[in-house]
């Protein structure tokens, strides 16, 4: 991120996104939840990326310089708060059940001061009670691990072990499994299934037939990939954008 915008106030309303379009790095004084109620939204900051289908939201707390990518034909929803219902001090991706999605759409809409106002008690009860997902993607920074990481970001399909891959970034895989764990907060296998998560969602996200996300992604069948999807969002791939 090389020029980075301040805003202020973080905005609220309607942003209608085409595909790879995004907003640039940026911060707010305010605090922001983003939610695209079509297509997929992620945001990248200093400390990784997260990504979040219509059924998640993002949480952005004041100050954080950050960025928005949108993947397929997306309508962006931004909802700008001036206090943290949440108590958060990092980003987090949130679950969207369908009373806040119905709340954050009407929320962005085209409303009058005082029924906004009144909207916003009932949206900020939900939002305390929406649990958080994991859908962040951490950032390396070590280079050993960094190596790793990016040659797995060109191809989430490589099926390497971490051994083979340790030693083409010239470390032991001992040492790459504790800076997974210590750098990342998870092991490299559960960074993996991460990384082709989100891959997967930004794939759907441009129409490819589930059974090739599955194949580009890095599972041995549709249905290992579907299984997965399952466990990790609550319905079929196949449902991603129907919902």
């Amino acid at each position: 991120m090389s020029v980075i915008r301040h805003l202020p106030e973080a905005p609220t309303g309607r942003r209608p996104l085409a595909p790879g379009a995004g907003i640039d790095a940026h911060r707010h004084d305010t605090h922001q939840i983003v939610y695209a109620c079509r297509g997929v939204v992620s945001v990248t900051t200093d400390a990784g990326t997260w990504v979040a289908p219509a059924s998640r939201a993002i949480w952005i707390p004041a100050g954080t310089v950050h960025e928005h990518r949108a993947h397929g034909d997306t309508d962006l929803r931004l909802v700008g708060l001036t206090h943290n219902p949440l108590a958060l001090g990092r980003p987090a991706v949130l679950a969207v059940a369908p009373l806040l999605r119905e709340l954050i759409i009407a929320y962005t809409g085209d409303l009058g001061d005082g029924e906004r106002g009144r909207m916003l008690a009932v949206l900020l009860d939900q939002v305390r009670r929406a649990p958080e997902q994991p859908l962040h993607l951490p950032t390396p920074r070590d280079p050993r691990l960094a190596a790793v990481c990016d040659a797995l970001r060109r191809d989430p399909a490589d099926g390497r072990t971490l051994a083979l891959l340790a030693a083409q970034a010239g470390a032991a895989d001992r040492t790459l499994a504790r800076l997974f764990r210590a750098e990342l907060g998870m092991t490299f296998p559960q960074w993996r299934t991460q990384l082709r998560l989100h891959r997967a969602l930004v794939l759907l996200a441009d129409g490819v037939p589930v059974t090739a996300v599955a194949h580009r992604c890095g599972w041995a069948s549709a249905s290992a990939f579907i299984d997965v999807f399952r466990r990790a969002f609550g319905y079929t791939p196949g449902r991603a954008f129907t919902l």
